[in-house]
């Protein structure tokens, strides 16, 4: 008898756990879709204002991790930042996502800017390689060549968070700063309108993808990584990164970094921070990559 009770309390642990991703840091199974433009999120809750979903498409082999963030929610913070530091404060060092989201107290955090030299090694002088913009600070010049995905502040500091401005732009276009509470760059927008973008349709290369996605009135920002480099994901083009997001919910959308530089960290209620995807560095599966400039989310106190 005491047996057969503890057999079925050990199979409500495994059932409930099972369930219960991703506010538990065990990997889940994906969701599978047969090709891109087929793809509906099954949203699950986060925490407040962030949603999650992971899923897997036949064909093209390609598996990959997104956040929902809610920008009208009071509760959610952007958060930009170079890369590292060192001790001064002037120096932009190398960082690892996952070290991003855990010095910053972040909930999610994701790789952005593309960058000057690559190693899986942390804290060593790093450039970016674009527009870097920190609570108003300019921390990193544009590049004229690229786009970024740019937080506008308040016209009015006593509007609600559902006022909040933000777009993908020419990194070229933007003359000044004093209207800019963050900025992250990029490569190129792959999404406009709701449609490809031109650049994407003779780009067949297939990479690791980390991108951004703005839904129709910027209400939800989409932090997308797929991953590449290995058997079960293929890795996407940039005209499929683009179709992907749109199927999420996106109207515009930004290709970032890619590459063995892509990766999505997440902070579980028990505190525990996981690169949720598989970045591949140097070959080797699961090894990540210090990068440079991100973008994360943190709540609000």
């Amino acid at each position: 008898m005491k047996k057969t009770i503890l057999l079925y309390f050990l199979f409500q642990f495994i059932l409930f756990s099972c369930a219960s991703s991703p506010v538990s840091p065990g990997r889940e199974s994906p969701s599978v879709f047969s090709f891109v433009e087929s793809v509906v999120p099954q949203w699950q809750k986060f925490t407040n204002g962030i949603d999650y979903f992971h899923g897997k498409i036949s064909s093209p082999k390609l598996e990959f991790h997104v956040l929902r963030i809610d920008l009208t929610s009071p509760d959610i913070k952007i958060v930009v930042r170079g890369g590292g530091q060192d001790s001064s404060g002037r120096l932009t060092l190398s960082t690892k996502v996952s070290s991003f989201v855990r010095s910053n107290s972040l909930i999610a955090g994701i790789n952005a800017v593309p960058f000057d030299f690559v190693s899986s090694k942390e804290k060593q002088p790093i450039q970016n390689a674009g527009i870097v913009i920190s609570d108003g600070e300019l921390i990193s010049p544009a590049n004229q060549r690229y786009d970024a995905l740019v937080f506008y502040k308040f016209e009015d500091s006593n509007q609600s968070g559902d006022s909040r401005k933000v777009a993908i732009v020419r990194q070229s276009e933007i003359n000044s700063i004093e209207n800019i509470q963050n900025a992250v760059g990029g490569f190129s927008q792959i999404l406009l309108n709701g449609e490809p973008a031109q650049r994407t349709l003779n780009r067949e290369a297939r990479h690791p993808r980390s991108a951004a996605g703005l839904s129709t009135n910027s209400g939800y920002l989409y932090l997308l990584v797929i991953d590449g480099k290995r058997s079960g994901s293929l890795g996407a083009t940039e005209r499929e990164t683009a179709l992907l997001l749109r199927s999420l919910g996106s109207e515009d959308g930004i290709n970032f970094d890619g590459g063995g530089s892509s990766a999505l960290a997440l902070r579980y209620p028990n505190g525990k921070v996981r690169v949720v995807n598989t970045p591949v560095h140097g070959r080797v599966p699961g090894r990540e990559r210090a990068v440079a400039g991100c973008i994360g989310v943190s709540m609000n106190n």
